[in-house]
């Protein structure tokens, strides 16, 4: 069901700063913000030759992530995303399997402009998973 790893997400205080970091100390290359409103979040991606890092900050005080950043006051991994063939697919198994699908079970469009779904990270040790349709 796995595809490729897309991205590693890791939640910052400060979208600049994080930028910053990896663009002027790493040398990366950095995308420009992009702010996703149904998500509550404003992201950027690093571009990698095998994947990609995904910084996010929130927006709007009702965002998902606010919550983690209260924990984690200097930010961390929040995330990581995976591809899928079949998005629906995937969520119908991993369900009949007895994974939890976060929010109301129907895919949203993420950053990438593809239809993306989130499982609970109890159901894996802990860390919060991102399906991607391919």
């Amino acid at each position: 069901m796995l595809g490729r790893l897309n991205h590693v997400a890791i939640a910052v205080p400060d979208l600049e700063a994080g930028v910053a970091s990896y663009r002027n100390v790493l040398g990366a290359k950095v995308s420009a913000p992009q702010a996703l409103p149904e998500h509550g979040v404003t992201v950027v991606f690093v571009e990698l030759e095998n994947t990609k890092i995904e910084l996010l900050e929130p927006l709007g005080e009702g965002s998902p992530i606010a919550a983690f950043l209260e924990r984690n006051a200097s930010g961390g991994v929040h995330h990581v995303c995976y591809e899928v063939e079949d998005i629906i697919a995937a969520r119908d198994q991993l369900k009949a399997a007895g994974a939890r699908v976060l929010g109301d079970g129907e895919p949203k469009i993420g950053a990438h402009g593809k239809p993306v779904l989130f499982l609970h990270p109890k159901d894996f040790q802990g860390t919060l998973v991102e399906l991607e349709q391919r």
